[in-house]
C-alpha cells in the first residue's frame, strides 16, 4: 500500500486549502498530496524525512475574524485584536511541512487556526501524531498543558487518549507523540481535553475521520478512486465497510459546527474569568466561519518557506480560517456530508430542496445486529454536542440559467442565522452548488473544492 501524508506544500495543485493532512502506513513516512513528494515534487518533504511522527501539530493561541459590524459591546470586536482580526482563540496548527525546522515550528506561535486542521487515517494502519505545546503568547500567565483527545476513538492504551486523568498533558515547550491503530471507520473529531470547558470553546477543536478498508475493494465492489482506481465510474470512496456499496460517494465534505461566546474570548485576552453558567453564544460557526464568509474560497495552504498559512485570495482577514463551507456537485453524483458538532448546543442543519440519506452516526454504520438496514431519509440532520452524522445525497439535475444551481444548507433555528444577534443573515449557512454535467472536475481528495471548466 502506498504511504501518503497529504499536506500543503508547493504549487497550487499541492496547496491544500484547509490544511488537510493524511497519514498512512507504514509509519515515519511523509509525502505531499497524492504521493508527489516521492516523485520529486519541488519543496516536498522526502520520504522518511519528517522525523519521528507522521503528522506534527502545535498548540498555541491566535486571532480570527468575525464580522466587526456585528458588534457585541464591549466584547466584540476585541479592542486588543490586531487589524484585520477581531477575536482571540486557542487552537492547533499543522506544521508537518516544516517539522524538521524547529525555528519555523516555534514561529507558528500565535498563529492558531479555526477549525483546527482536518486529518484522516486509514483502517488497519498505525500512525504517530506529535503535539508540541508552544504556549499562549497573549496569556503567558496560563501555563496550561494541552492534549489531543481523538473524540470517540477506541484507544488500546489510555495514555494516548488525551483525557488528562488517565493520560498525560503536554507542558509548554514539550512534545508528546500519540500512537493510533484505527479499526473503526467513520467520522470523528478531536479537541484539547485539558481545562476542556475553556479550551474546547476557545477553539481547540477540529474534524477527522477514518477511511474504511473497503476502499481497497471488496467482493463485487470497485476499488475507490482514493486508492488509485483510474476508472471514472468508481466511487471516490466508501464511508463504511458496508459490503454492498450503499455508502459509496463521489465527493465528500466536512460540515463542522462550533460556537463563539464573545464574553469568554474577550475575558481570556483581557485576563478575566467568565461565568460559564451564563453561557450564551452570539456567533454560530460553520467550518470556522460565519455566513457570508462561509461562501468565500479556501485558503491556499502553507507557505513552504515559512510554514505560514496563505489566506484566500483577497481576504487576509481569513488567513486563520482556511476552510470554505461551499459544497460542490455534478448532477447525479453522490455527496457525503460529514456533520460534526463540537459546540455546546444541539443543532439542526437543513438542506433545502434535497433529501439526504443518513448512513452513519457517531462513527457507526446504521445497521442492526441482524444486518437490518437502518438508513433513513431526511432533509434535516439533528446533531448534539460531541456527535457526528454521515449523510449522503444525490445531486439533482442542473436546472440552468446560471453557472450553477444553489441549494441552501442552514441551521433551521433562525436565532442561529444571525451574527451577534444583528438583523440580516449570518451564522451557520452555506450553499450546495450543482453545476452542469462535465463542468466540474472530479474530486480527487476529501474536502477539496475545484474550479469548474
Amino acid at each position: 500500500m502506498g504511504a501518503t501524508v497529504a499536506s500543503a506544500l508547493t504549487s497550487r495543485a499541492l496547496l491544500k486549502p484547509s490544511e488537510v493532512v493524511q497519514a498512512d502506513t507504514p509509519v515515519r513516512r511523509a509525502r505531499a498530496a497524492q504521493g508527489l513528494a516521492s516523485k520529486g515534487a519541488a519543496g516536498a518533504d522526502p520520504v522518511g524525512q519528517v522525523g519521528d511522527a507522521d503528522l506534527h501539530f502545535v498548540a498555541t493561541d491566535g486571532w480570527i475574524y468575525l464580522d466587526p459590524l456585528a458588534t457585541v459591546p464591549p466584547y466584540h470586536p476585541d479592542n486588543m485584536a490586531p487589524d484585520p482580526f477581531t477575536t482571540y482563540i486557542f487552537g492547533f496548527r499543522n506544521v508537518t511541512p516544516v517539522s524538521n525546522d524547529s525555528a519555523k515550528v516555534f514561529a507558528q506561535k500565535m498563529k492558531a487556526q479555526l477549525a483546527a486542521p482536518l486529518f484522516w487515517f486509514e483502517e488497519g494502519g498505525e500512525y504517530r501524531l506529535k503535539v508540541t505545546n508552544l504556549g499562549l503568547q497573549i496569556r503567558p500567565d496560563l501555563i496550561d498543558a494541552h492534549t489531543l483527545h481523538f473524540h470517540g476513538f477506541r484507544n488500546a492504551i489510555p495514555i494516548f487518549d488525551g483525557e488528562p486523568h488517565s493520560s498525560v498533558g503536554v507542558p509548554i515547550a514539550r512534545d508528546l507523540i500519540y500512537l493510533y491503530r484505527p479499526h473503526d471507520p467513520g467520522t470523528y473529531m478531536y479537541h484539547c481535553h485539558f481545562e476542556e470547558t475553556e479550551h474546547v470553546h476557545m477553539g481547540m477543536v477540529g474534524p477527522c475521520f477514518i477511511a474504511p478498508a473497503q476502499n481497497e475493494g471488496a467482493p463485487g465492489l470497485l476499488m475507490a478512486r482514493l486508492k488509485g482506481n483510474p476508472d471514472p465510474g468508481a466511487p471516490l470512496g466508501y464511508a463504511y465497510n458496508d459490503g454492498d456499496g450503499s455508502t459509496a460517494y463521489d465527493r465528500e465534505f466536512i460540515v463542522f459546527l462550533s460556537e463563539i461566546w464573545t464574553v469568554s474570548h474577550w475575558s481570556d485576552s483581557h485576563v478575566q474569568l467568565p461565568e460559564w453558567s451564563e453561557y450564551a453564544p452570539e456567533f454560530y460557526l460553520l467550518n470556522g466561519r460565519v455566513w457570508p464568509d462561509t461562501l468565500l474560497p479556501d485558503g491556499l495552504g502553507t507557505e513552504p518557506a515559512t510554514g505560514d498559512l496563505i489566506p484566500p485570495p483577497g481576504h487576509p482577514e481569513l488567513q486563520y480560517q482556511p476552510m470554505s463551507a461551499v459544497i460542490q456537485a455534478s448532477p447525479g453524483e453522490r455527496v457525503l456530508l460529514r456533520f460534526i458538532n463540537l459546540g455546546y448546543e444541539q443543532q439542526a442543519m437543513r438542506l433545502e430542496g434535497i433529501t439526504m440519506k443518513v448512513v452513519g452516526k457517531d462513527a457507526t454504520l446504521l445497521r442492526g445486529r441482524n444486518g437490518a438496514d437502518l438508513f433513513f431519509d431526511t432533509n434535516t440532520v439533528a446533531i448534539g454536542p460531541g456527535e457526528s452524522v454521515d449523510a449522503i445525497f444525490v445531486a439533482p439535475p442542473y436546472v440552468g440559467g446560471l453557472p450553477y444551481d444553489r441549494y441552501l444548507l442552514y441551521n433551521r433555528s433562525y436565532q442561529r442565522l444571525t451574527n451577534g444577534g444583528h438583523p440580516g443573515y449570518g451564522g451557520q449557512m452555506t450553499e450546495v452548488r450543482v453545476y452542469p454535467s462535465d463542468a466540474l472536475p472530479p474530486q480527487t481528495e476529501p474536502n477539496t473544492r475545484v474550479e469548474p471548466v
